[in-house]
């Protein structure tokens, strides 16, 4: 089949299937994976493993317009006014996934150190582009939802930070010829050192651009351009597009006296990318991995869960933070996707001996998470009585 005709057929039962998840109050979100997961390799076979993988280029475009996005929520005066808490509550739901995770691997199930530390490090990020949907979908707004998005930009930091100390010190341990700590070290932070540099530089000549810029139209290309350009670099030089894209929203946001012009514009841009996105994201999932994930399977997706959430009340309370952020937090933080994933292709790479296993269960775990993880934050929204708070507000709010 044509490929653009089968883009256009993936994108048109998407968009239904997230209809009729509306219609059983469910997020939108769910209803597309759930399409895509009829669609995929587990069960009808119309996306084919071909298909998604020709098509990724989509998947890497959709994650850069959302990690843009997000970087919106870095606003410098609000991150003086929250920055120690936002800061304290990642910490705090990144170390309890690891911590829990670790423990039940190595006390639990015996499983060497090795892969008991990589494999925890693995459950530290969060995938940003659900929970982001969801909160756009039901205008949500409030103490909640303006500590989620930073929050789940903050632990992608910390997660890419963990897998690599993890891997360094499985390097230590299973290296004959002892590797240069410091460099091994330092890989990690330079990838994200240098993708947040770079993100700075593009962010700044696209403020300069935008300044100069009065049509809309003008807007959308110039930033699509920098969103592209963020991601070639990050290609082009081993770094992370989600950092880079990050930083770029960042940057404009605080330096550009109207930013909601670029925002908006790529907002009205996206939804085809994301409906494509998550639609492929649950044609990618094989549900042939039930058969062997086991029992340490199972465990790993309740300790993921139960790390974070109990991480996320007990950083909350020690910061003080709203009731509301204490007690469903960690509701919101349980997708897990695109980077885990990216994780365990570098283990395929570097760490064969462990591949299989980790990659399964990993796998698995974006099964349930992916398929869940947007009831979950819709439930904790709610929770928080702030579905429709932008319409509450009165007043614009930058998405």
């Amino acid at each position: 089949m044509d490929i653009v005709l089968k883009i256009s057929i993936i994108l048109a039962l998407g968009l239904i299937g997230g209809k009729l998840a509306t219609l059983v109050k469910l997020p939108n979100v769910s209803g597309y994976l759930i399409v895509g997961l009829f669609m995929g390799t587990s069960l009808l076979n119309f996306v084919t493993a071909s298909d998604v993988k020709s098509l990724e280029i989509l998947s890497e475009i959709a994650l850069a317009f959302i990690a843009f996005s997000i970087g919106s929520e870095f606003v410098i005066s609000d991150m003086i006014k929250y920055g120690k808490k936002v800061l304290v509550i990642t910490l705090g739901e990144v170390i309890g996934a690891i911590f829990l995770v670790f423990s039940v691997m190595y006390f639990i199930f015996h499983q060497g150190f090795n892969f008991s530390i990589v494999i925890a490090s693995m459950s530290a990020a969060t995938a940003p582009a659900a929970t982001l949907l969801v909160i756009r979908q039901y205008r949500a707004y409030g103490p909640l939802t303006k500590t989620i998005l930073p929050v789940v930009a903050l632990d992608d930091v910390f997660g890419i930070m963990a897998f690599g100390i993890a891997m360094s010190l499985t390097k230590i341990t299973t290296s004959a010829v002892k590797p240069n700590i410091l460099q091994i070290i330092l890989n990690p932070l330079i990838e994200i050192f240098g993708s947040l540099s770079a993100g700075l530089v593009i962010g700044i000549i696209l403020t300069l651009v935008l300044k100069k810029i009065k049509f809309t139209d003008e807007v959308l290309v110039v930033s699509l351009v920098a969103v592209g350009t963020g991601i070639g670099v990050a290609e082009l030089f081993d770094l992370s597009p989600l950092l880079i894209n990050i930083m770029i929203g960042t940057t404009i946001v605080n330096l550009l006296n109207k930013p909601e012009r670029a925002f908006q514009s790529i907002n009205n841009f996206t939804p085809p990318f994301y409906i494509l996105f998550f639609t492929l994201a649950g044609a990618s999932l094989n549900l042939s991995i039930l058969k062997s994930i086991g029992l340490i399977g199972i465990v790993y997706v309740f300790a993921r869960g139960v790390g974070k959430m109990s991480g996320a009340t007990i950083s909350a309370l020690i910061v003080k933070a709203e009731s509301t952020v204490t007690k469903y937090l960690g509701l919101g933080l349980l997708p897990q996707g695109g980077i885990s994933i990216g994780l365990s292709i570098l283990v395929r790479q570097y760490l064969p001996q462990y591949a299989n296993e980790i990659t399964t269960i990993i796998m698995f775990s974006v099964l349930i998470y992916e398929t869940f993880g947007p009831v979950f934050a819709k439930i904790a929204i709610s929770k928080a009585k702030e579905i429709n708070g932008m319409d509450r507000l009165g007043e614009t709010v930058v998405e």
